[in-house]
């Protein structure tokens, strides 16, 4: 049975208007949930990155990676311009996708 591919970016925040980070994935639940435990030692874990403010799915894996090159180029405000424009409240779309909330001690300021 192959399991179906569904690229998509996506922004990770450690708070509103924390530290960002942009990602790229064909599985996005999982990705979430390696992010979420800190399965994987490097940034997302270090600087407490957890909460889903922004994805968008693509066609193809190279779309993708084309769209996760360009967002990172991008200026920080043009980032946050982008998050806002669709998350104004900074709410965790990781919820409405099917994982629980981030417990306490799972974001940088504890809350």
């Amino acid at each position: 049975m192959r399991q179906e591919r569904n690229p998509c970016v996506y922004i990770l925040a450690s708070q509103p208007r924390g530290t960002l980070y942009i990602g790229v994935t064909s599985d996005l639940i999982g990705r979430l949930w390696q992010h979420r435990n800190n399965t994987a030692p490097g940034f997302t874990a270090k600087h407490h990155v957890h909460s889903l403010v922004r994805f968008e799915m693509l066609g193809d894996m190279e779309n993708a990676i084309l769209r996760e090159k360009q967002l990172k180029r991008w200026h920080r405000q043009w980032k946050i311009n982008l998050i806002e424009s669709e998350n104004p409240q900074w709410v965790d779309l990781a919820v409405g996708l099917g994982l629980p909330p981030l417990g306490r001690g799972k974001t940088r300021d504890g809350c």
